[in-house]
């Protein structure tokens, strides 16, 4: 941990407990933050508080004729960490939106782990963890801390769960890590797209493609309209607004290489397009939304009309914002409080089920030559 933090992030840390962040710092930042930030993150952190608590479910139970009970009983996990990206830019957006639908879950203790590139700590992600009731941060990031939180060492203790996006390496290890601990998802590079009308603004949807080609090279931002006349308007609001980004260089090398402006030949034919693509966000820019949700099967987040900008989900609208990608949407879900817990069955069979289900169960498993399976259900029958 120390040779890779040291080497990769440009610090001298000698002692891996030299590289936890203190509670202290962390309520510091908070209290520090201009008043208008605190309360932005404070208005995001009570939204998505909102929203996953609707989220959260009961264990149920269920007698059955027979006078046996069965059912299922949910529990939190007991240790999560979430792996929150620092590297070319800060996203204390990823701290609300991993950390409090876990909190929500009632998982027991969160830990946290954010690279420090030159020993930079950014206030408004540490001020997000205190916020969101984060237990414990940590200065370490890139595969060797996936490894630290999948297999613990003496400071940073092992996780039940880890979750969070980051860059190639980090989703390498998750995946590597998998099955000695939880993940939540491989998340690759971020995408949109969008289907609109042609009655929408166009530098609007100019700003909604460039929001997502701005966070990497590798981000995928299309556009598809019935409209040819629309698609050539907003290539004329990218052209006049791309200058006036910090992030220009950024974005054009995004959609150079996986970029799109598509004419199909109606919304329809738009929609299962969008089936096929299964992308992580997906605006439906147009008169009536509803109309076409119906035909959208594989989306990891949809936005529905012309006011739904992506941007809103990604900080305050509610829903996480750690979504599927890569077309991983045709199987799985956005984060939410059912990734921190975990379900147990419960089965207490009476005498009069032991003697129903023993003749099942001794049948089946008589079947299937497992001999003791077969004798452990018929022991308790009465005639033996």
């Amino acid at each position: 941990m120390l040779e890779f933090t040291n080497r990769f992030d440009r610090l001298d840390a000698h002692r891996l407990v030299d590289l936890e962040i203190p509670r202290a710092e962390l309520l510091s930042a908070l209290e520090s933050l201009p008043s208008e930030r605190r309360a932005a993150l404070e208005a995001a952190a009570v939204r998505i508080t909102s929203f996953h608590d609707r989220q959260k479910v009961a264990g149920w139970r269920f007698t059955d004729d027979d006078g046996s009970v069965l059912g299922q009983r949910v529990t939190p996990l007991d240790r999560v960490g979430i792996y929150v990206p620092g590297g070319k830019a800060a996203y204390p957006s990823s701290v609300l939106m991993n950390a409090l639908p876990a909190k929500v879950a009632g998982v027991s203790e969160i830990l946290m782990v954010v690279p420090t590139p030159g020993g930079d700590r950014n206030p408004l992600v540490l001020a997000a963890a205190a916020l969101a009731g984060v237990d414990r941060v940590f200065a370490i990031g890139g595969a060797q801390a996936i490894g630290a939180l999948a297999y613990g060492t003496q400071t940073i203790p092992q996780v039940d769960k880890i979750v969070g996006p980051g860059n190639a390496y980090v989703a390498a290890a998750k995946r590597q890590v998998f099955g000695r601990v939880g993940i939540d998802m491989i998340a690759g590079p971020s995408e949109i797209l969008v289907i609109c009308d042609g009655k929408t603004e166009p530098d609007w949807i100019a700003m909604d493609i460039f929001s997502q080609a701005e966070h990497d090279a590798l981000a995928q931002s299309i556009l598809m309209s019935p409209d040819t006349g629309f698609l050539d308007r907003v290539e004329a609001s990218m052209s006049r607004l791309i200058d006036s980004l910090p992030r220009r260089d950024t974005v054009r090398a995004s959609l150079v290489g996986r970029g799109a402006l598509i004419e199909v030949e109606s919304l329809e034919e738009a929609c299962v397009l969008a089936n096929r693509l299964a992308p992580e966000h997906l605006e439906l820019s147009v008169e009536d939304p509803e109309a076409l949700l119906g035909s959208i099967r594989h989306a990891g987040a949809v936005f529905l009309g012309r006011y739904s900008s992506e941007s809103l989900g990604d900080y305050c609208a509610g829903p996480s914002h750690v979504l599927p990608t890569s077309g991983t949407a045709r199987f799985s879900s956005p984060l939410g409080v059912y990734d921190f817990q975990k379900r147990t069955s419960i089965l207490g069979v009476s005498r009069l089920g032991a003697q129903r289900l023993g003749r099942i169960a001794g049948t089946l498993a008589r079947g299937e030559g497992l001999l003791a399976h077969a004798l452990s259900a018929e022991y308790r029958l009465d005639n033996q």
